[in-house]
């Protein structure tokens, strides 16, 4: 009887489950060398922020401090094998200096009496030069047919009509003008060489501390990366050299065959603009065309279809290949990065965005394979 009724009470009150013993889950502590490694890579980003910000708190001196490093870069062949001869590393960069600063002051010289000549010249042929635009305005008021339409051109030349005598008869700046764009000139060379002559003496100390905020592990592939960017540097510094010397010489020869006085001097004019990305031959033509302007508007008409035919020609055909050749990218990527850096920073972004897209193109072919290599 007990029996039935132990087992009646158990069928009206199951035994509850028993409730599951937590697992306990042991973490192990982070491995010191990857936690320190993790540390390095935090600090290197904070740097490369810091970095950053700095340069664009600088940005209006962002022109003379990229032309500085510019300097400081091309200059230490020369002053490595000065160095190497026995002389102190600040008296060679000394030297070199001295050089630079002659061959500007050379340049400056050769090219400031042309251009005062042929300004004065074009300012004592002013009133004819408007004369003559007047006259020929004048004969292209009314309506004009083209392809059967007609093209009333009476409001445009009257506008045209009533700014081109200002224009034309205006003085080339005032005063104040030119001595206030003189001197921020000159402060703006002065920051270029004092920050060329600062990198240059400590080129080594800065691959180092670069070279510091990289992770112990990855500092064998840092010294592998530095030496391609500054194989790919000095080639595309060699590529546009080339570029600047064929312009500034085919300019001079086109110069010299129009008739145009001092072809020589003008030849380098196009030659050192020519070192501005893509806008610098279009910048060294000027000169030219004023000075054939001040001969007759025909011969400048003409100075300035040879100047746009020389620029297209090489610009369009023989840039990317030589470009493209040294930091091994393709023409077109040449001409967008040209195009990206021209819309991101203007004339100093074409500066930059070539070595900058090279840069990166190193990067990935450096780090690509070791992300996805393929299995044995």
């Amino acid at each position: 009887m007990r029996s039935s009724t132990h087992s009646k009470e158990v069928a009206h009150h199951p035994i509850e489950p028993e409730e599951p013993t937590p697992v306990v889950v042991a973490t192990l502590p982070m491995d010191p060398k990857r936690r320190r490694r993790y540390l390095q890579i935090a600090f290197g980003m904070g740097a490369l922020v810091v970095a950053v910000v700095v340069l664009y708190l600088l940005r209006d001196f962002l022109g003379a401090i990229v032309l500085g490093g510019a300097i400081a870069f091309l200059i230490q062949p020369g002053v490595a094998r000065l160095v190497a001869l026995g002389i102190p590393r600040v008296v060679a960069i000394s030297l070199i200096f001295v050089v630079i600063i002659a061959a500007l002051a050379g340049l400056v010289l050769l090219v400031v009496p042309l251009v005062v000549s042929e300004v004065g010249s074009l300012q004592r042929q002013a009133p004819g030069l408007a004369a003559e635009a007047q006259d020929r305005i004048n004969s292209l008021q009314g309506a004009v047919q083209v392809f059967g339409f007609k093209i009333d051109l009476t409001g445009a030349t009257a506008s045209i009509s009533s700014h081109l005598r200002e224009y034309l008869l205006g003085q080339f700046g005032n005063a104040v003008g030119i001595g206030v764009t003189a001197l921020t000139t000159l402060l703006q060379l002065l920051l270029t060489f004092i920050v060329a002559f600062l990198l240059a003496l400590d080129a080594a100390s800065f691959r180092r501390v670069l070279r510091r905020l990289v992770p112990n592990d990855y500092r064998t592939d840092f010294d592998q990366i530095w030496r391609r960017i500054r194989k790919m540097l000095y080639a595309y510094m060699r590529g546009q050299l080339i570029i600047a010397a064929l312009i500034g010489v085919l300019s001079g020869i086109a110069c010299a065959v129009l008739g145009l006085p001092d072809a020589i001097a003008l030849g380098l004019v196009a030659g050192i603009t020519a070192l501005i990305p893509y806008l610098g031959p279009f910048i060294g033509a000027v000169p030219a065309i004023l000075v054939g302007l001040a001969s007759s508007p025909f011969k400048a008409l003409v100075v300035a279809a040879v100047y746009f035919l020389i620029s297209n020609v090489i610009l369009n055909f023989v840039y990317p290949k030589i470009v493209g050749d040294a930091v091994r990218l393709p023409p077109l990527l040449v001409i967008i990065a040209f195009i990206a850096g021209f819309s991101w920073a203007g004339i100093l972004g074409m500066f930059v965005a070539v070595p900058l897209a090279a840069t990166l193109r190193i990067l990935f072919d450096h780090i690509y394979p070791r992300l996805y290599e393929k299995p044995v």
